[in-house]
């Protein structure tokens, strides 16, 4: 079925202009944007919807380039019926559209240690998805299970070795929408744990471009590898590091820059597209191979189709 005759207890608004519901400010309209009411009600629209109509799922967009020609596709955005937060004893479930430093802040409250979460930017969904980490630790750490709606509305709950955890990548498959997500940290005491957050933040704030409209580092750090596959968050090789090497730091390209506080960050200066802001950054992926013979990786995504 066209998504417009499916009945549903959530939104569904047509040609939804993205631009802003991205960190960037920047893309596109949406074919259709979809906020389902909750679980069941995005099962059912999944179900009923036409399988050859694409389907992306979309967090707060803080990690996200939407092209300036929109997206041919029901983009999948979560609301209220997926930010609750619930902790029992270690073990904390958020659904997918809480705010990464809520929980971490909440998990702390109940004595509960996912601290590295504080700092990062976005919701659990996104973490999970990607994989985020900071601080040498990574949601593949604490992870437990997480709910999901197939392509085929069908909800299903994804172990570990369904998520197939690397560094900042996942095995969702494609039209996979996360629901909720288990998490289990170790114990730890409030007052530390509240103090260990207002140490990262205050590091944070120091040395990244906080204030700015950013989407996140930019490009991965090049780390190695455990045998286990884990990256090593403390390899001397940083994103930052080539990108200065090769002069890129402040770098522009219309109204987009590379930050001269931290080089891996992209600023949209205002006026900035989503072309501005992908070609500064393919710019700086041909610098720093050309400087390194290293071939940088975007960790922000880029979806959909340029302007005609």
């Amino acid at each position: 079925m066209r998504p417009d005759d499916i009945p549903t207890r959530g939104k569904l608004t047509p040609n939804k202009d993205l631009s802003g519901l991205t960190w960037l400010r920047v893309g596109g309209p949406a074919d259709w944007l979809f906020q389902p009411a909750d679980e069941q009600d995005l099962a059912d629209f999944l179900a009923a919807l036409d399988p050859d109509i694409p389907v992306f799922p979309m967090g707060v967009g803080s990690n996200l380039i939407v092209r300036d020609g929109g997206l041919r596709a029901v983009v999948i955005r979560m609301g209220r019926g997926f930010n609750g937060i619930e902790v029992d004893g270690t073990t904390v479930t958020a659904g997918v559209a809480a705010l990464d430093a809520h929980v971490a802040r909440r998990a702390g409250e109940a004595g509960v240690d996912l601290t590295f979460l504080r700092t990062i930017p976005g919701a659990i969904g996104g973490a999970v998805r990607m994989n985020a980490g900071c601080y040498g630790s990574y949601v593949a750490d604490v992870f437990v299970t997480a709910r999901a709606v197939t392509r085929t509305g069908k909800i299903v709950t994804l172990t570990a070795d369904d998520m197939n955890f690397r560094y900042r990548q996942t095995d969702l498959p494609e039209g996979w929408v996360l629901t909720s997500a288990t998490l289990q940290g170790p114990e730890g005491e409030p007052a530390a744990l509240a103090a260990r957050m207002e140490d990262q933040l205050a590091k944070r704030d120091a040395t990244q471009p906080t204030k700015d409209r950013t989407a996140g580092s930019t490009f991965r750090n090049p780390a190695g590898f455990s045998s286990t596959g884990r990256a090593d968050d403390v390899h001397d090789l940083k994103a930052w590091k080539l990108i200065d090497d090769a002069g890129m730091r402040g770098a522009t390209v219309g109204g987009a820059q590379m930050s001269e506080k931290h080089s891996n960050f992209m600023i949209n200066t205002g006026t900035a597209t989503a072309a501005d802001l992908e070609n500064l950054g393919e710019e700086v992926r041909k610098r720093v191979f050309k400087n390194s013979g290293i071939q940088l990786e975007w960790e922000i995504m880029r979806v959909g189709e340029p302007a005609a």
